[in-house]
C-alpha cells in the first residue's frame, strides 16, 4: 500500500486530491497538512511512502520542508506539485532531493502514474515541463564535472546522456536497442557510482555541469 501525505495550504485543493487518490486500490492518504511546518511534523509521525509538496505554503515553504523532511529520512520520497510556471523554488526542490514535480492541472491519470512512479522508488518530472527544465539549466553557471565519472563505461555514458535528455526508460531501451531491464541495471549503477539519489538528481548533475554541451564526451 502507498501511503501519501498531502501538503497544501488550500484546502479544497487538498480535499480534491484525497478523493482523488482514495479511489485507488493501492493508495492511502495518511495524513494532510495546510503548510510546511505541519508537513514535516506528519511526515515524522506517519511516514508516508510519498509526499505530495505544494511548493509555496505559509509558516514554512515547500522548499525548506523538503530539506527537512529529507534530513530526517533519506527513503522518503518527495513530489512537488506546483501550478506555476518553474521558477527557483522548483530547481531548489530538485536539487535538494525532491524525486520530481508534476503540474496541479496535469490529467488525473498522470497524477496517480506519479505518485506510483515515485512510490516504486524512481523519480520523475512531468512531460509538460521536462523540456523547460532542460532549457532552464542550460543557462546557469557551469559546476565542474564529479570525478567518478570516469568511472562510468562507455555504454553507461551513453544512458546518462539519454537520461539528461528526459526520455524515459522505454526510450532508452528502443534507441540502444536493450531491454528495459538493462537500462534500470545501468541506471542503478550509475547512479551508484556518482552517489546520486535518483534520476532527477542525474539530469541535475548533467545540465548543472554542462557533461553533454554539444554531445561530447565529457572529461571528468
Amino acid at each position: 500500500m502507498i501511503r501519501v501525505l498531502v501538503a497544501d495550504d488550500q484546502s479544497m485543493v487538498r480535499a480534491g486530491f484525497r478523493m482523488l487518490l482514495s479511489g485507488e486500490p493501492d493508495i492511502e492518504v495518511v495524513a494532510e497538512a495546510s503548510n510546511g511546518l505541519a508537513a514535516v511534523e506528519k511526515a515524522a509521525r506517519f511516514g508516508p511512502t510519498v509526499v505530495l509538496m505544494d511548493i509555496r505554503m505559509p509558516d514554512l515553504d515547500g522548499l525548506e520542508a523538503t530539506r527537512r523532511i529529507l534530513a530526517a529520512d533519506r527513503t522518503a520520497r518527495i513530489l512537488i506539485l506546483t501550478t506555476f510556471d518553474l521558477d527557483e523554488y522548483v530547481y531548489e526542490a530538485l536539487r535538494a532531493g525532491a524525486s520530481g514535480f508534476v503540474l496541479k492541472d496535469d490529467p488525473p491519470e498522470q497524477l496517480l502514474a506519479a505518485v506510483r512512479t515515485v512510490a516504486g522508488g524512481d523519480a520523475l518530472l512531468s512531460p509538460a515541463v521536462t523540456k523547460r527544465v532542460i532549457e532552464r539549466f542550460t543557462r546557469i553557471p557551469r559546476r565542474a564535472p564529479p570525478r567518478a565519472l570516469d568511472e562510468l563505461t562507455e555504454r553507461e555514458l551513453e544512458v546518462f546522456r539519454l537520461i539528461a535528455r528526459g526520455l524515459s526508460n522505454a526510450e532508452i531501451a528502443r534507441q540502444l536497442y536493450i531491454s528495459d531491464t538493462t537500462v534500470k541495471t545501468h541506471i542503478t549503477h550509475i547512479l551508484q557510482k556518482l552517489q546520486l539519489r535518483d534520476r532527477v538528481q542525474a539530469v541535475v548533475l548533467a545540465h548543472e555541469s554542462g557533461l553533454f554541451d554539444g554531445d561530447r564526451r565529457p572529461a571528468g
